[in-house]
């Protein structure tokens, strides 16, 4: 396994830098935000203007992001296992707070999430099962398991650094309903629960084409009509993009939303076949 030196490393994060700043004036140019006016599908539509443009909050969201904002400001070192798309296994140490100003999905976007899922459960009737690819510090985690403490969220996670400060996180939110699975998402995705139906994913872990689409097709295995999959950073690098176009070009998405700091991708047959970049 080649392992990528700093100097390379430092390249890839400003050469993915000065794309996402590029990529967020394009998105800026060409989406819309019209309340879900323009959605064919009368559900989609009714995701759109009822529950992720909502603008009510949930008394949780004040715990969660007094949790984040601790992480934020935390001075402590982790040495952290890093798999993602230059680590191959790297250990680094880094700064809490450093982890948490550069990994966290934001609290907007994080609570649309939180929304969606709602709506999900609503739909459904019974309890979500949920899986996410990348837990970092735990924060999007909480959001996703406190939704309702009967669903279950089944998440994965690289370092034992990272998972340790999640699990602080998620005791002191009260919170039992996560599953972790330790270890290499590319070995312990393919052995641990994959029959399992899932009715929400969430990826946010190797940012590379290869990892994006391998891992998409692990969690799509395991969907059913109504399953959502999420994918973060969609706009993070060219080969983010690349990853994302092909995804939204398979047989069995039906639509896809593209809201820049994230995608959604809908595989219910009653849905036309139809790709919007939405603005929040």
């Amino acid at each position: 396994m080649r392992f990528f030196t700093q100097k390379e490393v430092m390249g890839y994060r400003l050469r993915d830098t000065g794309y996402r700043i590029w990529s967020w004036f394009r998105h800026q140019l060409t989406s819309w935000n019209t309340g879900g006016e323009g959605i064919h599908s009368p559900y989609l539509f009714h995701l759109v203007r009822m529950i992720i443009s909502d603008d009510n909050r949930y008394y949780c969201w004040d715990d969660i992001e007094e949790r984040r904002e601790a992480m934020l400001h935390a001075p402590k070192l982790v040495r952290v296992k890093d798999y993602g798309s230059r680590g191959k296994g790297r250990e680094e140490q880094r700064l809490v707070s450093d982890i948490a100003r550069t990994s966290l999905q934001s609290a907007k976007n994080a609570q649309v999430l939180f929304r969606i899922v709602t709506w999900l459960g609503h739909e459904k009737g019974e309890p979500l099962h949920m899986v996410e690819l990348g837990t970092s510090l735990g924060i999007t985690t909480a959001y996703l398991a406190k939704v309702d403490s009967r669903n279950t969220v089944e998440t994965y996670e690289g370092s034992q650094a990272l998972i340790e400060l999640a699990e602080r996180n998620w005791k002191k939110l009260g919170i039992e309903n996560v599953q972790v699975v330790e270890g290499n998402i590319d070995d312990t995705l393919y052995i641990y629960n994959r029959k399992k139906p899932i009715d929400f994913g969430y990826i946010d872990a190797n940012h590379t084409y290869e990892a994006t689409l391998r891992y998409f097709e692990a969690l799509a295995q395991r969907k059913h009509e109504k399953t959502i999959i999420v994918l973060d950073d969609i706009h993070y690098n060219e080969e983010m993009e690349r990853a994302w176009k092909e995804i939204g070009e398979r047989s069995d998405v039906t639509s896809t939303m593209d809201f820049y700091g994230f995608g959604l991708v809908f595989f219910d047959t009653h849905y036309l076949k139809r790709h919007y970049r939405l603005r929040i």
